[in-house]
């Protein structure tokens, strides 16, 4: 088997191409020209390109069995050019998919976000069923590249669709490596009040299904929802963390209403939302077609994170 991978030397394209390799898999990586040796994908093969290349991907993707297509422009604090989330998370898919099309690639898989579906899912979860609902531009250009997909689907390639939530695992960056300093450091956090549900994937489990969705033969011409299959209050995922860390959980109580107000007094009402509201998915869909069950827990996920947390911050 074979496959291709945009994204290899990203968060999840390195793990899910350590881990194609170790089954067996020939791994073929896509590579920014720029990207210094040491972020190169150890073992693959290496195609240096930019994904918004305009040269023809069909030479690549000769013999190749899947197309794994993770990379993408990812959401930007403070919204970011609308037009560039387009020109890479849209135009570049459908081209690189009409590649896969042209030279009969067996199935493409595309991880988009969760994010097509809403910022917040209420009382309910999300389910594949629902209505997109899709409000920044990295959003909605991933909607725009689902919809090609299904295009082309409909003439003929094997495509599957993965909506994941926040992703975390060893070498996490960005909001969820801030909430662990903050517990590692023990900074009080006023967020005990807080009654809601986010869903969650552990980077080994998304790994774990994306190889499951460029296999399993019930999966094309689906869009799945994806997680853990446990869904966390946002104090709750504080004091897992916190467990993992060997840390207490400073959390203090503070009414919604209060913490609302005064993040939009502040500028913040955006990340006071996602540390608030719900966003939670429901992964009955993956379970029941495809009979897939996450291989890790949460605390394992958050153990093996911490683990890698306490390793790299000495």
């Amino acid at each position: 088997m074979k496959a291709f991978v945009t994204g290899a030397s990203g968060f999840v394209g390195r793990e899910l191409c350590e881990q194609l390799q170790k089954a067996g898999v020939e791994v073929v990586s896509l590579q920014r020209g720029n990207k210094p040796a040491g972020e190169q994908t150890p073992g693959a093969s290496a195609v240096h390109r930019d994904l918004n290349s305009p040269e023809p991907w069909d030479d690549v993707l000769q013999g190749v069995d899947v197309v794994f297509h993770l990379a993408a422009h990812v959401h930007q604090m403070g919204g970011g050019d609308p037009a560039s989330f387009f020109r890479i998370n849209t135009d570049a898919t459908r081209r690189l998919a009409e590649a896969s099309a042209r030279v009969g690639v067996g199935r493409f898989v595309f991880l988009s976000s969760v994010k097509v579906n809403g910022e917040s899912s209420g009382s309910s979860p999300f389910r594949e069923t629902d209505p997109p609902r899709p409000l920044d531009a990295y959003a909605k250009s991933k909607l725009a590249a689902e919809l090609e997909l299904q295009r082309l689907g409909a003439s003929g390639l094997p495509f599957v669709i993965a909506r994941s939530p926040l992703v975390y695992g060893p070498g996490v960056k960005a909001n969820f490596l801030s909430l662990m300093k903050i517990v590692d450091r023990g900074f009080p956090l006023p967020l005990a009040s807080v009654r809601n549900r986010r869903s969650l994937i552990y980077l080994g489990n998304l790994v774990d299904v994306l190889r499951t969705l460029g296999s399993n033969p019930e999966a094309p011409g689906a869009t799945f929802l994806v997680s853990d299959g446990e869904d966390l209050s946002t104090p709750e995922l504080v004091r897992r963390v916190a467990a993992a860390l060997n840390r207490p959980a400073r959390l203090l109580p503070m009414p919604q209403s209060f913490l609302r107000g005064t993040a939009a007094l502040l500028g913040k009402k955006g990340e006071i939302a996602r540390l608030t509201e719900s966003l939670a998915v429901d992964i009955s869909a993956l379970r029941s077609r495809l009979g897939w069950l996450p291989p890790f827990t949460v605390d394992e996920g958050l153990n093996e994170t911490a683990a890698w947390y306490r390793e790299h911050s000495r």
